[in-house]
């Protein structure tokens, strides 16, 4: 799905919300509703009046690594972006140029056995493009294997040039990131989780709504291809597929779903989608699972749990529409995103966000055509 949109660039979000204004916590960010044909505009400190007792969210528990790390090719200057650790031992990289202004610009990968010199004399060498289609990110193998340690000590987080300044890993990382005992994590923030605070979590808690928690791991996004996702490592825990499971099959049990009752399973980013998506069985229901998902979710595939989903904007071009289109429909992505623009929301990691909601009480054609 490409939509026929252009997105200026001063709704790219520079800073984080709680930057923008004294007071301000992260839950300061607007909350554009889908809901079928239905738009409605909020302030995510709502997101509790706008979810029900018995509702699931899902919520991705990767930590962001600091995965930029400054290195030299040859007698060049080059930023390396850390992506995904393999189980041979090697990492999927993105070579990218300095701009000057504290930033990144692509630059073609490669070539096979490139050296490019790390801090303390770490050594990285490529060996083969990820994959057949394109030559942005190499396999390549690190001379110091304690990659972990080399990114806390040198790394820093991943910035491109819409934003404004560097800012501490604290600013990306999520309320649900959980540290993993072997330095694993996300390439970049799941941020469609950042406007969550504890209080906010709390609040929800008290309201009956659950949470479970998977994990994915997500690698460097493609800011100027918009590729299709790649393989990623994922993991949904036992007790969270049985969550899932309960709340789908409670859900059949009532029928169709109205006003007064009926929990929904909500993915909190696309990441979580993913990972759920995953461990669907033969038989629809969800199972503990983890290893390596090469899933991509289109329209044409659908999803066989998830109900709705809490995401942020993204770019016309981004593969990732093809996903929400899936959940929630091709009209309703168009005419939330032009609500969008109308609005002047914000774009990007530190920007706005939109909640995508099956449609109540659905009845034949209401949104098929005529949400325009």
């Amino acid at each position: 799905m490409t939509l026929a949109l252009r997105v200026p660039g001063e709704l790219s979000a520079r800073v984080p919300a709680e930057q923008r204004g004294t007071g301000l916590g992260r839950d300061a960010v607007r909350l554009l509703v889908s809901q079928g044909c239905e738009i409605s505009h909020h302030v995510f400190a709502e997101l509790p009046l706008l979810l029900r007792a018995g509702d699931l969210l899902v919520v991705n528990t990767s930590p962001t690594l600091a995965a930029a790390m400054d290195g030299i090719l040859g007698h060049a200057r080059v930023v390396v972006h850390f992506s995904t650790h393999g189980d041979d031992g090697r990492w999927a990289v993105e070579l990218r140029d300095p701009d000057g202004r504290g930033t990144t610009r692509a630059r073609e990968g490669g070539p096979e056995g490139a050296v490019v010199g790390l801090p303390g004399g770490v050594r990285l060498v490529l060996e083969e493009p990820v994959s057949a289609v394109g030559r942005r990110l190499w396999w390549a193998r690190v001379s110091d294997p304690e990659v972990a340690g080399l990114l806390r000590e040198h790394g820093r987080p991943i910035r491109y040039s819409y934003t404004e300044r560097d800012q501490p890993l604290s600013v990306y990382q999520t309320v649900f990131a959980l540290p993993a005992g072997d330095g694993a994590g996300s390439a970049e923030m799941p941020s469609a989780a950042r406007p969550f605070t504890a209080r906010l979590v709390a609040e929800l808690v008290s309201r009956g709504v659950q949470f479970a928690p998977v994990t994915l791991h997500t690698g460097v996004a493609s800011t100027e291809a918009h590729e299709p996702p790649y393989a990623e490592r994922f993991a949904v825990p036992a007790v969270s597929a049985r969550l899932i499971n309960a709340v789908k099959g409670g859900k059949k049990g009532r029928g169709a779903l109205s006003r007064e009752g009926g929990g929904r399973v909500i993915a909190v980013g696309t990441t979580a989608v993913r990972a759920v998506e995953s461990a669907v069985g033969p038989a629809g229901t969800v199972r503990a699972a983890e290893g390596w998902t090469d899933l991509v979710v289109t329209p044409e595939r659908g999803v066989r749990v998830v109900d709705g989903l809490l995401t942020g904007l993204h770019e016309p071009e981004a593969s990732h529409l093809l996903m929400l289109e899936a959940v929630a429909g091709r009209a309703a992505i168009g005419r939330g995103y032009e609500a969008a623009l109308r609005g002047r929301y914000l774009w990007h990691e530190f920007g706005d966000v939109h909640l995508l909601l099956p449609e109540e009480d659905p009845h034949p054609g209401s949104c098929s055509g005529n949400c325009w």
